[in-house]
């Protein structure tokens, strides 16, 4: 049981990164957007820059945080004996989980172009989406959507 739960934990925190970052391109559709009308603009990219976005946990950090615990947890158990053995399991459960946090926070992270376009009605507009495909200064695109469901897509 005692090399269970090291093993355990170690599959929460694999599993804290597992944020759906697939919304955040280009070819991805979310189902609400399926089967309805949308906006198509037109426009030339007149700047790019790579970025990150940080996308959201599904557990909200609790996994990573709290394997991280766990795991930091058992770790310090091993150390020591008697209030040593304590003040040691204490240290690892806090130092487990600032590292788990860390961890699923840098697997949440997803590269992404901010893309800066002249639309052809003359207005500049910036949109961030997943860097899941080439893009070039210079490049006739199509913007699909509107509001904050702004896709960028090669014309």
């Amino acid at each position: 049981m005692k090399r269970l739960l090291p093993v355990l934990a170690i599959g929460m925190l694999t599993l804290a990164g597992c944020a759906n970052t697939s919304t955040m391109g280009g070819d991805v559709y979310r189902g609400t957007q399926a089967g309805t009308a949308q906006t198509v603009t037109f426009g030339t990219i007149t700047a790019l820059r790579q970025v990150q976005v940080q996308a959201d946990s599904r557990a909200g950090g609790i996994i990573g945080t709290g394997g991280g615990a766990v795991v930091g947890g058992l770790l310090g158990r091993q150390v020591g004996g008697g209030s040593g053995r304590q003040l040691a399991t204490a240290a690892g459960v806090i130092g487990g989980a600032v590292a788990g946090s860390a961890i699923e926070e840098s697997t949440n992270r997803v590269r992404a172009w901010e893309m800066e376009i002249r639309r052809d009605d003359g207005q500049n507009v910036v949109i961030v989406q997943k860097a899941d495909r080439p893009f070039q200064v210079g490049q006739r695109v199509r913007m699909i959507g509107s509001g904050a469901n702004v896709t960028v897509a090669p014309y």
